[in-house]
This record gives C-alpha cells, structure tokens and sequence, in this order.
C-alpha cells in the first residue's frame, strides 16, 4: 500500500507518516512528491508518498514500484570478503547473474551499514552493466534485493555500483537541479524533467526544497515520474 502525508517540512511529513502507521523510520520508502517554501501569502509545506517496506511480502510485480533507498557516503572500513553464509550466497548470485549474462565480473562487498550492503562490480564492461541511464544496474539491484528477500533478509537493502556511478549520477542529479533552476528563474516559467526513478526524483525535491522562489512537483504515473520545476517568484 502507498500512502500521502503532508507537513511543514520532510521531517514533520515523516513523522506524521510514522506515528499514523505505526513503524520505525527504517520501515518505509519516502517519495517527496511536492514541495513549497514559506512566501508572505502562502504558508510552506512538503507532501510525501510513503510505501512500508518488505520485500518478502511484495510479489514481484508490487517491487518493480520501490527503488532501494541508497547512500553515496560511507565512512565504515569493510572488508571486501563475504563475512558469512548471507554475504557469501548474495556475492554468488550476483557474479552467477553476470555471468550468465555474458560478462566477467569481480564481486566484492563495498560498505556494510546497519541493514545495508554495498556490492562493488568490477568488469572490463562496465558500461553495458550500467546501462542507459543506469537501468542495467538499477534492474540488476532490484534482482538483488529479491533475493536477499529469499534468503530471508528482507530487511537489508542491496546496492550494486560498479565505477562510482551511483557517486557521479548523484552529482550530475544534483548539477542538473541547480542547472534548471537558474534556468526557470531567468525564464519566469517551468520546466518539465525527463521521467526518473523515485530516488532520483526527491534527490531533486530536496535539492532545490531551500531555493525559495523555485517550488517543485512530482507529474505523471507509474514508476519513472517526471519532476517540474517551476519559478514562483517571492
């Protein structure tokens, strides 16, 4: 089930969300779907779209509708070698998935997190298991985490990254955001992004959420949204 909750800010839409389902913050999926500062004619708020995770309990036509939550900082020394049967099986999987698609590929643990892993890919065909836009390797994740599900882990997020492309994404997200903005403001108008997954369209709800003459929205349906940025002056 998704569910709508709105707030002055994303913590306050949070905690609503929070006390009303009754879960711990690890527990569900955040979407800001809309976002607008404080004006002297109109009061500010943040409206989200929050999903309740496990993995275990979604078929998985329901998954194809989530995106893993990621981070791009890690500060925790791993050591790449699987740890224990959970790991050992989850690296196994993912150097047999790539495999049997055709292409050679090192596997290692990245980081570990409190119910996260990162999975490094090292391949001289990087490129292909990125894919346009990513899609290889998000679809690839979402393979991942299915799994992880089975081996009865379901409350572990996977992620996979091969040559920082989730870091470089991330900072091209975050170039485009601003990018847009000046754009909007020199234009007085809006602008209309290409369709993006959950977790690219709130990295630009909450890049541009302290611009206060810019607000943002979240437009269509389906999983790949699409995110307007509009100028409302001040």
């Amino acid at each position: 089930m998704v569910y709508e909750y709105e707030g002055k800010n994303e913590k306050e839409a949070i905690e609503k969300a929070a006390a009303e389902l009754g879960l711990e913050r690890d527990q569900f999926d955040v979407e800001i779907i809309e976002s607008q500062k404080n004006t002297l004619f109109k009061k500010g708020y943040v409206k989200i779209r929050v999903q309740p995770v496990g993995v275990a309990e979604h078929t998985n036509a329901e998954f194809e509708g989530k995106v893993p939550a990621q981070n791009t900082v890690h500060n925790v020394i791993t050591n790449p070698l699987p740890q224990d049967e959970f790991e050992q099986k989850l690296t196994e999987f993912v150097q047999e998935m790539v495999t049997k698609m055709g292409y050679e590929v090192a596997v290692e643990v990245m980081f570990r997190e409190d119910k996260k892993i990162g999975i490094k890919l090292t391949s001289s065909a990087s490129s292909i298991l990125i894919g346009r836009k990513g899609k290889n390797l998000d679809a690839m994740q979402l393979l991942a985490n299915v799994y992880a599900g089975r081996l009865g882990h379901e409350d572990v997020r996977v992620i996979l990254d091969t040559e920082n492309y989730r870091i470089r994404h991330e900072e091209s997200l975050v170039h485009l955001a601003y990018t847009t903005a000046d754009k909007v403001r020199s234009s007085r108008s809006s602008i209309l992004l290409e369709p993006m997954n959950p977790f690219e369209r709130r990295l630009i709800h909450t890049t541009l959420n302290d611009i206060p003459d810019v607000e943002t929205k979240s437009e269509g349906e389906g999983l790949y949204k699409q995110v307007r940025v509009i100028y409302k002056g001040i």
